[in-house]
């Protein structure tokens, strides 16, 4: 059963773990797990690390998809792909929303020390939606 645009959204705003997929040349798509950000009817975002490979690959493509599953006690999934509408230094408060949505307490608070003592710098990376999938099995 195909999901409603607006049951794709509210799926796609839960905190699921995403898994990131972006062109490279001459390979398949580069496809990592991530954590995300959205809110239905704006943009999905992301932060990472301004050197990383997904970063690289991404400027290069300039588009990116996002996809989100659960499996249990049905198979339901949302894909969404876009081209990239912005990308800008994160804010700590970014990093720490993004993160809020996983973790809590004393989790939440030893990540964001890692992330701020050992990664270092991030980019945030708005995608602009251009294509949705979903379904909902079962």
């Amino acid at each position: 059963m195909a999901l409603t645009h607006t049951e794709k959204q509210e799926f796609l705003a839960q905190p699921h773990v995403a898994a990131l997929s972006v062109s490279l040349a001459g390979r398949g798509p580069l496809t990592v797990p991530i954590w995300y950000a959205y809110t239905p009817g704006e943009q999905p975002w992301i932060t990472t690390l301004p050197s990383s490979q997904k970063m690289a690959a991404i400027n290069a493509a300039g588009r990116f998809s996002l996809m989100v599953d659960t499996v249990v006690p049905q198979v339901k999934y949302v894909s969404v792909e876009g081209v990239v509408a912005d990308v800008a230094p994160s804010t700590d408060a970014q990093i720490e929303e993004v993160a809020a949505r996983y973790l809590g307490g004393d989790a939440l608070a030893s990540y964001l020390s890692f992330a701020h003592d050992q990664l270092g710098e991030h980019v945030t990376v708005w995608m602009e939606p251009t294509h949705w999938l979903g379904a909902l099995i079962g």
